[in-house]
């Protein structure tokens, strides 16, 4: 009877293994460079990863031009999840093989400190208010969707007006954390890193026609030294799983 129950209990233990993502495969260190926006769902997906298949993930966020550059320089790496459209660069192609997966997308939002009076996002005209009646506002100049505000600020005519305003943020935590010491007035930056952030009130989401969609892309570099368990990782990202972490964390999932 026991030798039954010892053989029985192995057959289940193996059946789970050969589910799990990179099942069959060594345990592997996966180095992944990745945006910012994805830190808060990582924190439930990338351990969850790593129970089921025994890999170890090591996640670098930087907003995606800093990324490109530090791939441009030969920086190490099995897989990056970066802004899709930056994968578009001819100029990148060498550094990635295989299928480029969208995994999530979110948009752009601004934020107010607790308790602050939320501004007025129902038109361009209102929007552009807001902006010029705050005194201070954050942003990450140097990201996708800060150079995508700042191109914003110049359609809506008030380019010289915000250059002093400007609160410039190096890391994507920042932005947020900015608005809630009291540093900057306004925050404008994407939704996900603007919701249930201790200290800071979510405003809304940026008029329609000043809206910005990112949506992020995962490709395995062409030098990596895991690339089968980086795949395992895509797949797992892409999960029915992963999805309600993704919309959980204030992002959608792009449709097939």
């Amino acid at each position: 009877m026991r030798k039954d129950f010892r053989a029985a209990a192995a057959a289940i233990i193996g059946s789970v293994l050969l589910l799990a993502p990179g099942a069959g495969a060594q345990a592997a260190e996966i180095k992944v460079l990745a945006v910012g926006p994805l830190s808060g769902a990582f924190k439930d997906l990338v351990p969850q990863f790593e129970r089921a298949g025994g890999h170890k993930v090591v996640v670098q966020y930087q907003a995606t031009p800093n990324l490109l550059k530090q791939i441009e320089a030969g920086e190490a790496f099995d897989l990056a999840i970066l802004v899709g459209s930056a994968l578009n660069d001819p100029a990148m192609q060498a550094f990635f093989v295989g299928p480029r997966t969208p995994v999530s997308s979110v948009g752009l939002g601004v934020a107010v400190r607790a308790g602050a009076l939320k501004p007025d996002l129902r038109s361009a005209e209102s929007f552009k208010q807001a902006l010029l009646n705050a005194k201070s506002v954050a942003i990450m100049p140097e990201a996708v969707n800060g150079k995508h505000f700042l191109s914003v600020f110049e359609r809506l005519g008030i380019g010289n007006e915000m250059k002093a305003k400007i609160k410039p943020q190096k890391a994507p935590d920042d932005v947020a954390q900015a608005v809630a010491k009291g540093e900057a007035e306004l925050a404008l930056f994407v939704s996900n890193l603007l919701v249930s952030v201790p200290g800071v009130d979510f405003g809304g989401p940026v008029p329609t026609e000043f809206q910005q969609i990112l949506v992020f892309t995962a490709a395995v570099s062409a030098k990596a030294k895991e690339p089968e368990a980086a795949n395992a990782l895509v797949k797992h990202l892409t999960s029915p799983v992963s999805a309600a972490a993704m919309k959980a964390h204030g992002m959608d999932v792009p449709q097939p």
